[in-house]
C-alpha cells in the first residue's frame, strides 16, 4: 500500500508516516520498482497501536522500546506495565502539584478581591502576588 493510501486508512498524514519511520516506530517499507513506499497491511495495526500508546501518554521513545521488544519476538507486557506504573506515579505527582497551585491561586484571588490599587506603592511590584507578609530569601522581608 502506498503512503497516501496508508495515510488515508490510518488517519495520519504522509508527513507523519515519514516522521514515524525516522523516529524508529514504523519500519521503512520496501520500495516499488518506481521508488514508491510499499507498506504492508500490518502497518495499519502498528499505526493504531502507536495512536493508542500516544493516547495513553507514552512518548515515541517509550513506544519504540515496546515495539523493539515485540519485533524481537518478546512479550512487552512487563515493560508496558512498568511504563504505565511510572506514568501513573507521574500523573499523581503532577495532580498534587496542581492541587497546591490551585490552593495558592485561590488565596491570591481572595487577596486580589480585597486589594485596593490605590494602596499600592511604587516600592512594590504587585501586592497581590507578594502580599504584606510575603518573605523571600530565607525569611528576610522583601
Amino acid at each position: 500500500m502506498r503512503i497516501g493510501d496508508l495515510a488515508a486508512v490510518s488517519g495520519v498524514t504522509a508527513k507523519t508516516l515519514r516522521f514515524y519511520e525516522q523516529a524508529g516506530v514504523l519500519p521503512a517499507p520496501p520500495r516499488t520498482a518506481g521508488g514508491y513506499r510499499d507498506y504492508p497491511e500490518q502497518a495499519v495495526k502498528r499505526l493504531a497501536f502507536i495512536r493508542d500508546a500516544q493516547g495513553a501518554g507514552l512518548s515515541l521513545a517509550e513506544i519504540r522500546s515496546v515495539l523493539v521488544l515485540r519485533d524481537a519476538g518478546a512479550s512487552p507486557c512487563a515493560h508496558v506495565t512498568a511504563l504505565v506504573d511510572r506514568h501513573l506515579r507521574d500523573i499523581e505527582r503532577r495532580l498534587a502539584e496542581l492541587r497546591a497551585t490551585k490552593a495558592m491561586l485561590r488565596g491570591l484571588a481572595e487577596r486580589a478581591a480585597v486589594t485596593d490599587p490605590a494602596d499600592c506603592t511604587d516600592a512594590e511590584v504587585c501586592r497581590i502576588l507578594t502580599g504584606p507578609t510575603s518573605r523571600l530569601h530565607g525569611g528576610r522581608p522583601h
